[in-house]
């Protein structure tokens, strides 16, 4: 019997955690050097590639546009050119300028007063914003606010379904209060250790990924940074490399 087949979600959930976090160690997600930025590229990674993103971010920076005011200043059409290479790109135009009158009205232009909302305040606030959907609301949640909420991706729902620790049927709030249960008592990576000769190259340190948080917020960050990993890395959509990811071995019998 596999290992997976012992053990309840909640345990599996922590082995893959132990187990990851001891090998590869921190993985400095998210990348950016202010808050606006992470809430930035969690628009407009929307149904794209994080190099389309980092694109578009790095064109934002150039001109100077990277923030509030640039974004409140800028004319619709120049924003769409400035982010084009994320695709989607009017949508994302006009989400990112939706965000900043949301937090022009509703926090007086002030990102340090809407962090401070409460975290279910908060997320039904980002959540009712056209285009904001619970991944994104969470990311900003985490990366940006440091709120303690866990981030569910493709790469997170997909190696918990190889794994049959979730069916295809899960939602997303099931699948987040599953990981926020199973690491309430986890602790941050410190190092690398016994994988490292197998280690994907982590982000470099980023104002983001040092700023100070919680403990649990800290460990919700690295345990989705290293799923990132794992998606991007090992399980493949198709033919995924199951021999070679360090999950592999607690896969059920016949995958």
């Amino acid at each position: 019997m596999p290992a997976s087949a012992r053990m309840t979600p909640e345990a599996f959930v922590r082995t893959m955690y132990r187990t990851l976090a001891r090998g590869w160690g921190p993985q400095h997600w998210w990348p950016a050097e202010t808050a606006f930025e992470v809430i930035a590229g969690a628009i407009l990674t929307q149904n794209t590639s994080w190099t389309n993103v980092e694109r578009a971010l790095s064109s934002l920076r150039a001109a100077g546009k990277l923030n509030l005011e640039g974004i409140r200043a800028l004319p619709i059409s120049e924003l769409e050119q400035l982010v084009r290479s994320s695709g989607y790109y009017r949508q994302k135009a006009q989400r990112l300028k939706a965000m900043v009158a949301y937090i022009d009205e509703r926090y007086g232009g002030s990102l340090e007063r809407m962090f401070l909302a409460s975290t279910g305040q908060l997320r039904t606030e980002l959540l009712a914003l056209n285009g904001i959907g619970p991944e994104t609301a969470d990311s900003i949640l985490l990366y940006a606010a440091h709120h303690e909420i866990f981030v569910v991706d493709a790469y997170t729902r997909r190696v918990l379904e190889r794994h049959e620790i979730v069916g295809p049927a899960a939602k997303y709030d099931e699948i987040r209060t599953l990981f926020e249960r199973a690491l309430r008592r986890a602790k941050p990576p410190l190092s690398t250790s016994a994988l490292a000769g197998n280690r994907p190259t982590a982000h470099s340190p980023s104002a983001a990924s040092l700023a100070e948080r919680s403990r649990l917020a800290h460990v919700y960050n690295e345990m989705h940074g290293l799923l990132v990993q794992i998606g991007k890395h090992y399980c493949f959509r198709t033919e995924p490399n199951c021999r070679e990811c360090p999950l592999g071995r607690f896969l059920p019998r016949g995958r």
